[in-house]
């Protein structure tokens, strides 16, 4: 703590030794008793407040036949909390108490309380009563300890529970083709495959892209290939005089259209479209071919390999390998897909021309709960959207619905690493510290690391709290806080903790560092920041601990 903030680390007043002749004077001469506190200023960690406590009893003070009983009390605003007293009993007394001895002694107690709102501004008193046969002698209170430090509260507790992404693409690549099919050791293009159903309808297309002011022609190709029989070197060479006769035949293929000239390209051996065909077919033995394909890599032994399974190569001759004698036409278009206006009207006005991706990239835009349920479920009813099940609890969870995000949850499909911290979280907002640890810990995510370093900070693990949000981003109040728990001043205050968007908490954090290191003209601005900001948030620094000093 700051230096000059008033503390009572250790209660002496007076150390002479005086004799104690009967039980009253240990009442009237309780100064004598040395009181030590560690901590010095009481703090709360994971909702207790615990102190070590250590009484040292002067020589000749403690009356053998008096028996002490010592309450440890936490005043506070709004009440007082009290523990079982502590009791001693001097040399004669045979009962099963602590026993001090007349020549003194030193005992070491423990005290503990539950935080209750109220305690950051309070003081732990002993109350002490002296019994001497049918004789009670009242003790002075003494304060022991001023407090509770209540710092560890600021943490940001919610934990992060994100939205899985969309794949909605502002722009489309698309693409439009047609083919024209060889003969057998041929390169020439036969007129009737100009005319052909193929061509047709790749022509029909580039009038439509022209057509389209949200498709935009971006380029053209032409790609020649043979098919994978008759020899490496002469289908290579086969294939690059296909692509020169294509190339020839694109003009009168594009004919009165206003279309960039093509790139060519020659392929060679069509192997990837023969493993396509084949997978695609219903031939008996495809199976066997495809391990062929997946069992070696040299074209000339994949082929003398399928040639020697003599009834599957007839079929093959005739109905695979004459679809890869080609030459395809392609043109390149990218789509302009809705801007964010027209998703919106589109939710108003026909939602039904969506599909998920637009759903899933709508409900992002929207402002209130109720439409983004409404878009949710129309992803779900409609698609059957995993992701717009799990969007959907993360809605609920986010409006504090956490039962009704539960349910959407457990509808969720996908048991993944998202989930697992989705689970976490909810437990983590209903106080279940350890079911939501054991979820994030399964989850083993970023993210999750980042919750876990919630519950670290919440139990009291500051140190392990650091080393859960060095490694996540986003987490910079809490891993400035955890810094700051654990002393690390410097650190602490290197931390960018404004880029968390909470800047009320981050200047409030930064007072704090800067009442510990004495800097009170900072002190004073950093507060006037959070006072400016945040009303609440400047009427807990009154009774807080760390700015004693500053609001005596």
């Amino acid at each position: 703590m700051k230096k000059g903030i008033k503390l009572l680390a250790v209660a002496v007043m007076g150390m002479a030794v005086v004799a104690c002749s009967s039980a009253e004077k240990m009442a009237d001469l309780a100064q004598n008793v040395v009181v030590k506190c560690n901590p010095e200023v009481l703090e709360a960690i994971g909702g207790n407040v615990d102190a070590d406590i250590s009484i040292t009893y002067p020589d000749d003070y403690f009356h053998p036949k008096a028996i002490l009983e010592v309450t440890p009390v936490l005043v506070y605003q709004g009440g007082e909390a009290k523990m079982t007293p502590f009791i001693y009993q001097g040399e004669k007394i045979k009962d099963n108490y602590k026993v001090v001895s007349r020549n003194g002694a030193t005992v070491n107690e423990k005290v503990h309380f539950d935080y209750v709102e109220g305690m950051e501004k309070s003081t732990l008193e002993f109350r002490g009563v002296v019994r001497y046969k049918k004789h009670n002698f009242r003790m002075p209170i003494r304060k022991v300890a001023d407090g509770v430090n209540t710092t560890y509260m600021l943490v940001k507790s919610r934990g992060r529970l994100p939205f899985k992404a969309d794949n909605y693409q502002e722009i489309i690549q698309q693409s439009e083709e047609g083919q024209i099919l060889y003969l057998i050791n041929s390169a020439q293009v036969r007129a009737k495959e100009l005319r052909s159903q193929s061509i047709t309808d790749f022509q029909a297309a580039l009038d439509e892209i022209k057509a389209n002011e949200r498709k935009t022609l971006v380029g053209t190709e032409v790609v020649a290939y043979a098919s994978p029989d008759g020899g490496e070197e002469l289908n290579t060479k086969l294939s690059d005089r296909r692509s020169q006769s294509a190339d020839k035949a694109w003009s009168s293929v594009v004919k009165n259209r206003e279309v960039a000239d093509p790139e060519v390209r020659s392929i060679g051996q069509d192997w990837e479209g023969f493993e396509e065909l084949v997978q695609n077919s219903d031939i008996e033995d495809k199976d066997l071919i495809l391990r062929v394909l997946s069992m070696y890599s040299d074209p000339e032994v994949r082929e003398n390999e399928i040639k020697n399974m003599s009834s599957v190569y007839t079929e093959l001759k005739s109905g695979i390998l004459p679809e890869l004698r080609r030459a395809r036409f392609i043109a390149n278009v990218e789509y302009k897909n809705y801007t964010p206006e027209e998703l919106m009207k589109l939710v108003e006005e026909n939602l039904n021309v969506l599909d998920e991706e637009a759903l899933l990239r709508a409900a992002t835009l929207v402002r209130d709960n109720d439409s983004k349920y409404r878009l949710y479920n129309q992803a779900i009813e409609k698609f059957g959207s995993d992701r717009a099940r799990f969007n959907l609890g993360v809605a609920y969870a986010a409006a504090g619905e956490l039962d009704k995000a539960a349910n959407a949850f457990a509808q969720v499909r996908n048991k993944d690493a998202d989930l697992q911290n989705a689970l976490g979280v909810l437990a983590l907002r209903n106080g279940d510290y350890e079911t939501a640890s054991n979820y994030f810990k399964q989850s083993k995510t970023e993210v999750a690391n980042a919750n876990q370093g919630v519950i670290d900070i919440l139990t009291g693990n500051y140190e392990q709290a650091i080393r859960n949000f060095k490694d996540a981003d986003g987490c910079n109040f809490n891993l400035a806080l955890s810094y700051l728990l654990t002393g690390q001043l410097n650190q602490a205050e290197n931390i960018d903790c404004d880029r968390d968007r909470d800047c009320a908490r981050c200047s409030y954090l930064k007072a704090i560092i800067a009442a510990r290191k004495g800097n009170t003209d900072d002190v004073k601005k950093y507060l006037d920041e959070v006072a400016d900001k945040d009303k609440a948030l400047a009427e807990r620094a009154y009774t807080d601990i760390e700015f004693a000093e500053y609001y005596k």
